[in-house]
């Protein structure tokens, strides 16, 4: 069975692949896998855009591993391969809620924070961050599971190179509202009022558009209520109908035609408009991502936020590249995972974007060139070119990750071409 990730981009043929249903089947998998000196991966739905789930040994599937094991007052224990979408609407039943996460909810709870999946946030980290135990497979097929230490800290983000998961236990809080308010300013505004802006919100999240000045900023913030969730109308003209449908449309035009990017983005500028509500954290949260692209993420020291941006603008205008999608611009608190994107220091993330049938390798490496020489970090499953070498001088964790993984797994059940690339 050939697998296929979501962008298209990444591919593989198994010799083998298995869907196990319990840990047990887990384990046994792996020592199977060891006895015929094959390496395993479990691979979740593909939203990764890098090869970092992909084997050519046997291949696990998540697919039985789903749903809530245990849960209480402030914890919940959930399978590995549990989507965030269903995690999500399960805590809502339950009147419990995560109290940060990212916008895409297809992923799997386990392929999330292996590779470091994160949302915006002043004082809440990503998903890792939020973890309290894990239970994980490690390469000679034991079943363990870990609360705190050295094994707990590089595993939260342990890109599958340790073990396997099988289980996950998040902290949790009661369910709460977000007021969210989106709105257009321009990107000269940002750059003057960035501390303002990161330092009065809780969860601040804004767009750039390329070859214009506009940005659209997303304010979230938690709020006593009462809900008032947006308009259904206008809720589908702007997260179905503008960010995705016509956004699509706009993709594709701009592809067959370069030159009208510019002009489309301006288009796309003067439609933003002011909106506000409040409805349920994961609502608030979440969005619809139709359109499928490529994309890059670094992760640098929140001090040179400003100077990323500047110069990323500035490589956009010298270079004469058309850019369609917006530029992404989040941020986080330190994390204590070991090869978390923001261990040990107050983060921004840039994103930069690109149609799926117009790659641009070159605007990539272009800003990857800015993002490495001010310390940037890539995040694990989006595209970059950094090698072990490179992320050994920004993780000072990182040769301890390399001892404890040499120590778990010397024969590399657990390895593939990417974690050869990215770990000694």
């Amino acid at each position: 069975m050939r697998f296929v990730n979501w962008a298209g981009n990444q591919a593989v043929v198994p010799a083998e692949v298995r869907t196990p249903a319990s840990a047990g089947e887990v384990a046994q998998a792996v020592r199977d896998g060891a006895k015929a000196g094959r390496q395993v991966r479990m691979a979740g739905t593909g939203h990764s855009f890098t090869g970092v789930a992909l084997t050519g040994g046997l291949l696990l599937r998540p697919n039985a591993l789903t749903g809530i094991l245990a849960y209480g007052n402030d914890w919940v224990r959930v399978a590995a391969g549990t989507p965030l979408h269903v995690l999500n609407q399960e805590l809502d039943r339950r009147g419990l809620a995560l109290a940060n996460m990212g916008d895409v909810t297809a992923q799997t709870v386990a392929g999330a924070i292996q590779t470091g999946t994160h949302g915006t946030g002043r004082e809440i980290g990503g998903l890792a961050d939020q973890v309290i135990e894990l239970e994980l497979v490690l390469a000679d097929g034991t079943i363990t599971s870990v609360r705190d230490g050295d094994l707990f800290d590089a595993a939260r983000v342990g890109l599958g190179a340790l073990g396997v998961l099988t289980s996950v236990t998040f902290r949790v809080e009661p369910a709460f509202l977000l007021r969210s308010r989106r709105e257009p300013m321009s990107f000269r505004a940002i750059l003057a009022d960035l501390d303002a802006l990161t330092g009065e919100n809780e969860h601040l999240d804004f767009f750039w558009l390329p070859h214009t000045d506009t940005c659209l900023v997303k304010r979230n913030n938690r709020s006593p209520g009462p809900a008032a969730p947006p308009n259904p109308v206008r809720h589908w003209v702007d997260n179905v109908f503008l960010e995705n449908t016509l956004f699509g449309l706009a993709c594709a035009a701009g592809a067959r035609f370069p030159g009208a990017i510019p002009w489309i983005n301006g288009v796309s500028a003067r439609l933003l408009s002011p909106s506000e509500s409040v409805d349920t954290s994961y609502k608030i949260f979440t969005s619809v991502r139709e359109v499928r692209f490529l994309e890059m993420e670094y992760a640098i020291p929140r001090e040179h936020l400003g100077q990323a941006l500047r110069e990323t603008r500035d490589l956009v205008e010298r270079t004469g590249w058309r850019i369609s999608f917006p530029i992404e611009v989040r941020v986080t608190p330190p994390s204590g995972a070991w090869l978390s994107t923001a261990y040990g220091r107050d983060s921004a993330y840039i994103a930069c974007h690109v149609y799926r049938a117009t790659p641009n390798p070159e605007y990539f490496a272009a800003v990857e060139e800015i993002m490495t020489r001010l310390g940037g970090r890539p995040h694990w499953g989006k595209l970059h070119t950094r090698d072990a070498d490179y992320l050994a001088t920004v993780y000072p964790r990182f040769a301890d990750f390399a001892k404890l993984r040499d120590e778990l797994d010397p024969e590399r059940i657990f390895g593939n071409t990417y974690l050869a690339g990215v770990l000694p």
